[in-house]
């Protein structure tokens, strides 16, 4: 089954928010003094994913020109609509803006990186889920904490997360043909670094230290692939 892994990815997201739903009773002091840990802890993640590249110039282009597509599209803007809908149908006792907040930031936390990519094509071409399960109970322990400071929406965020990675895997056999392994190697750790700033960007939006639209630098990730396959062919 293709889309094992993925499934039970989005499934520990789910038990972890629900465990992690029944643990935000706690003091709003604590509770804020630990997204803020949680903010440092990502952004410390998000530095060690960005040192991955030895090539920043590649970086900072995939950013810059994906930042332009993003703002123009308002991604973010898009996104948080989709958690104010969201929240419309499922906010019962949690304060303003919450639900919409913990499935955007959630959202973004675990799908960007490179074991949802390698884990999905591992899946989808070996039919080895270990990967993608390894990262689901990463996860799902990460899902426990942000639920119990962001709230339910958290939860939510296991829908996307599961398509996207579901999608990479049933096309897996066709990106092995058409990407050499070379390039293919190159691409996820230009991506992996290019994902790295934008996790060390929601770190600090957690502190509290910045309020950088972070869904609008997602189309990085679709330049930094084109860059790759133009140094791969030229």
């Amino acid at each position: 089954m293709i889309l094992l892994g993925s499934l039970i990815n989005g499934i520990l997201i789910v038990i972890g928010s629900l465990m992690g739903y029944f643990l935000k009773n706690i003091p709003e002091r604590m509770k804020t003094m630990i997204l803020q840990i949680i903010g440092l802890a990502i952004a410390l993640m998000g530095i060690q994913m960005g040192l991955k590249s030895d090539s920043f110039i590649v970086i900072i282009i995939s950013l810059v020109i994906g930042t332009v597509i993003g703002e123009w599209l308002d991604l973010d803007k898009g996104l948080y609509k989709l958690g104010k809908w969201i929240e419309k149908w499922f906010s019962k006792g949690e304060s303003h803006g919450q639900i919409s907040e913990g499935f955007v930031s959630a959202t973004l936390i675990f799908a960007i990186g490179s074991m949802a990519i390698l884990g999905a094509l591992d899946s989808g071409i070996r039919q080895d889920h270990s990967l993608l399960i390894t990262k689901g109970l990463i996860d799902g322990f990460t899902a426990i904490i942000l639920t119990s400071t962001l709230g339910i929406g958290v939860l939510l965020s296991a829908v996307p997360v599961f398509l996207y990675q579901g999608i990479i895997a049933i096309c897996a056999g066709l990106i092995s043909t058409l990407i050499p392994a070379v390039a293919m190697e190159s691409f996820i750790v230009q991506m992996t670094a290019t994902g790295g700033v934008m996790i060390l960007a929601l770190g600090l939006n957690m502190v509290g230290l910045t309020k950088i639209r972070v869904a609008n630098t997602l189309p990085a990730i679709v330049v930094v692939g084109i860059i790759v396959t133009i140094q791969y062919n030229f």
